[in-house]
């Protein structure tokens, strides 16, 4: 059973960070993006979970393929210990190819609650492997209503407006996400525009890659580990209060020296630099036994 923990100290020196030419992007979130249209709501099965349920929605046969990395993942205890109930206005701020979408978005449809996926901004200028990527998102989740509900489609980057109408998320998701906000300059404005779309008492959840306290925090996070005190410096600074952390996605063999950083672990498996072909002589044997990396889950409140 994982440990929730108070208050954990420690602080970091707080540097500018470190806006780089463009966003890394953020794929591998589970399933692929080719699903054909269905006509019909996927009935619940005889012995399964109620319709409408937390565990229906992550049992759901529409994640097929996501859940084989429920077990590394966690998302019924990430997502209770974040406090999601069925009524809520949930953002989820970058969901890349809609891992997490796949949950919350049926989930909330059956609560009469809303999903808001602010995405990759596109436009001119922007990263064409992001834009693409977001296409096939809208085609994968805007198609079946029946199953994923009226889902709110908007935008978060360097230039972005507000994610969704302030005032009225009870929720804003940041799922591995930080470490690419830092190399592209925008970390501060996510803290800030999740600020301006939740309610007085709505929850920030945080599931981050984590790096360890005694080393040096990169600006950029070019290995993809971000420390947890820099974060909730982070959040702290865009006026959230801590409320709790959580060692549900925690890994102690992640020893976080890897030769592509955090890519080299599952589900990415980098075997070569990103953007260079796979290196098929590149032993993944110990990488692959580490498993998913080692990350921080924090929950923060906009206070009342």
């Amino acid at each position: 059973m994982a440990e929730s923990r108070q208050g954990r100290t420690g602080s970091v020196s707080r540097r500018g960070l470190l806006t780089v030419g463009a966003a890394v992007a953020l794929v591998g979130f589970g399933a692929g993006c080719g699903r054909k249209e269905e006509t019909a709501e996927p009935p619940p099965t005889p012995d399964g979970p109620p319709q409408g349920s937390l565990e229906w929605a992550i049992a759901g046969p529409w994640r097929a393929e996501g859940r084989a990395r429920d077990a590394a993942r966690h998302p019924m205890e990430t997502l209770r210990f974040f406090g999601l109930q069925p009524r809520m206005t949930v953002v989820e701020f970058w969901p890349g190819s809609g891992w997490y979408t796949e949950i919350l978005a049926p989930y909330l449809a059956e609560g009469e609650g809303k999903y808001v996926a602010a995405g990759f901004q596109t436009g001119p200028g922007a990263d064409p492997s992001q834009a693409q990527l977001m296409a096939a998102f809208r085609q994968r989740f805007t198609q079946d209503r029946r199953l994923y509900g009226e889902i709110q489609m908007s935008e978060f980057g360097p230039s972005s407006g507000p994610v969704t109408e302030p005032g009225t998320a009870d929720m804003a998701l940041f799922m591995r996400s930080i470490h690419a906000w830092m190399a592209a300059g925008i970390a501060e404005k996510a803290f800030a525009d999740a600020w301006a779309a939740l309610r007085p008492g709505g929850v920030l959840g945080i599931e981050q890659h984590r790096l360890g306290p005694e080393e040096d925090q990169d600006p950029a996070a070019a290995n993809g580990y971000v420390q947890e005190a820099f974060v909730r410096q982070l959040a702290a600074e865009a006026g959230f209060a801590f409320v709790a952390a959580s060692e549900i996605n925690a890994n102690e063999r992640d020893t976080k020296d890897h030769p592509f950083g955090v890519d080299t672990l599952p589900p990415m498996s980098l075997t070569a630099p990103r953007g260079s072909p796979p290196n098929p002589s590149f032993d993944r044997a110990k990488y692959d036994e580490i498993g998913e990396s080692d990350r921080m889950t924090l929950r923060f409140r906009k206070p009342e």
